[in-house]
């Protein structure tokens, strides 16, 4: 079995490079930028997916029997209305008809929850309407439609993972958990909004094992990937306070919550626990400890 893995110095992608070699794939690493590359664990290509061809001749020359894309615009806070996203949604159709036409097997491909209609609250897969909201959102289910047509017209293998709300190593430092943890481990106040939003959240580790589980699997299409654990955001921020042991510094309702927040967004996991067997290994309590401990490690304290 040999991978072809786009998006590897991402923030997930890294976290695959592990379970695909224990998995038994011979992975091929590809990222745009030159990055370490640790030994023994995947060949590494740099390739920019973005210029004509070059999705293709990478292809030819590595002739995957899978591939798992992750490569993608995602620039915190731009993301959801850049153009980038229209381009991004072209170069995975060029990769994937190349893929297919060098006889690869199975594909899957990362999707997002910002493909829902958010007034639903609760998604699940065959039932919650995909009526995206962002241009972001937009560009990914069109491409997730362009995969399962291609899919049913030639016969390939494939499946879209949606994924929901994250956390972890090498995280965005702007983003929530780490944008708490740093000004905590720093002593400094964290200020937030009133922390009611209803959430489900599933470390960056966990997430990969998840996408290595629905590659060697045979479900196809959309797969929620998330915890389905719903929790109140104050209640995630009061555990990380805890585990920096600096509760005192967390300001709870300084901060106005976004008028795009939608107040409840979690994700049925039937299918991922049943259709493809699997589940988190950590618990979100012992996720959080592992992240405010490298955070810390990285100098943050």
């Amino acid at each position: 079995m040999r991978v072809l893995l786009t998006g590897a110095s991402g923030f997930i992608g890294r976290h695959c490079l592990r379970p695909l070699h224990e998995a038994g794939y011979e992975v091929h690493a590809v990222s745009s930028r030159e990055v370490a590359r640790p030994a023994g664990e995947a060949r590494w290509h740099r390739a920019d997916l973005l210029e004509p061809g070059v999705g293709a001749d990478l292809v030819a020359a590595v002739r995957p029997t899978h591939l798992l894309h992750f490569a993608w615009y995602a620039v915190p806070g731009r993301y959801p209305s850049a153009p980038e996203n229209l381009r991004w949604s072209a170069a995975t159709g060029e990769l994937l008809a190349a893929f297919a036409g060098t006889g690869g097997e199975r594909a899957v491909f990362a999707g997002t929850c910002f493909e829902y209609d958010f007034s639903y609250g609760y998604c699940t897969e065959d039932l919650t309407p995909a009526t995206p909201g962002t241009f972001y959102g937009v560009c990914k289910n069109a491409t997730r439609e362009i995969v399962a047509g291609f899919a049913r017209q030639f016969g390939l293998s494939t499946a879209w993972g949606r994924i929901f709300h994250l956390f972890g190593p090498y995280e965005a430092p702007g983003r929530l958990v780490p944008a708490v943890t740093r000004a905590l481990l720093a002593g400094k106040e964290a200020p937030c909004s009133h922390g009611q939003q209803v959430r489900d959240f599933l470390h960056v580790q966990d997430v990969a094992d998840a996408f290595v589980a629905l590659l060697g699997s045979t479900a196809q299409g959309t797969v929620n990937i998330s915890s389905g654990e719903p929790l109140a955001l104050r209640d995630l921020i009061q555990l990380l306070a805890t585990h920096v042991g600096r509760p005192d510094l967390i300001k709870l309702g300084v901060l106005p919550p976004r008028p795009d927040d939608p107040p409840v967004l979690f994700a049925n996991t039937r299918k991922l626990r049943e259709v493809v067997g699997w589940k988190p290994r950590l618990t979100l309590d012992e996720g959080l400890r592992q992240t405010v401990e490298w955070w810390r490690s990285a100098g943050w304290a």
